[in-house]
């Protein structure tokens, strides 16, 4: 990860910084970044099966979610941290690994969301893959314009994300049909946000350009200055 390139805005940064300083300082020498990937990645699985299990057997399985989210969380919070403390940095490998592992892992925990719902409320896990895909490309957008790695929106990260959805699970469990709302909630919300990413990153990009012209004109002036 780019661990020295990231900015946190998240409500939960203190305390989750941290956890995770006391974390990486306690795991074996045996675990690796790359076998944390995995165990993040694991937990992804884990949440999908929830869904399938809660579709299939009884919702209650949903409550397994709660699990998956937190080995999801523990895996991806922790690979790139440990590869930073343990000064085996290799930046965009796990850069693009990380990245790839966290988009295969919404996709298939929304799939297991369209297993679990059923009719009209199948495109909401739909449309919160495609919208957190288009976060992730403004993500990338951004550290292209501006040379900053920004994962959260404002105080929310994908800690709170986590136990946002952990919370939801148990009170679909208790409420059946309450994450279908929730779902569509989310899915304007993250719209919303988005659209509102976006215009932000036009202007900062209209910004670049201008600066770009003005420094390559003022290159071409003294290029000629020289050359007479």
């Amino acid at each position: 990860m780019i661990s020295s390139d990231r900015l946190r805005t998240n409500l939960l940064k203190n305390i989750e910084g941290k956890t995770l300083a006391h974390l990486v300082q306690v795991i074996p020498s045996w675990v690796s970044s790359n076998m944390l990937t995995c165990i993040g990645f694991v937990g992804g699985l884990i949440v999908f099966t929830s869904f399938i299990l809660g579709a299939l057997v009884d919702r209650s399985f949903l409550l397994l979610g709660i699990l998956g989210l937190a080995i999801n969380w523990f895996g991806d919070s922790l690979d790139g941290r440990i590869a930073f403390f343990r000064k085996k940095i290799r930046k965009w490998y796990g850069f693009t690994l990380d990245l790839t592992t966290d988009w295969i892992s919404i996709i298939i925990i929304g799939l297991g969301f369209i297993i679990y719902t059923e009719g009209i409320w199948r495109f909401m896990g739909f449309g919160f893959v495609v919208l957190y895909g288009w976060a992730m490309i403004l993500t990338l957008i951004r550290y292209k314009i501006t040379g900053d790695y920004v994962i959260d929106s404002g105080i929310a990260g994908p800690t709170e994300v986590r136990i946002l959805i952990s919370i939801v699970l148990i009170i679909e469990v208790l409420l059946k049909g309450f994450i279908n709302y929730f779902s569509a909630f989310i899915c304007i919300l993250l719209f919303l946000v988005n659209f509102y990413q976006m215009t932000r990153l036009l202007l900062l990009a209209d910004k670049r350009d201008v600066a770009e012209k003005v420094k390559k004109a003022t290159g071409d002036e003294q290029k000629i200055h020289a050359e007479f």
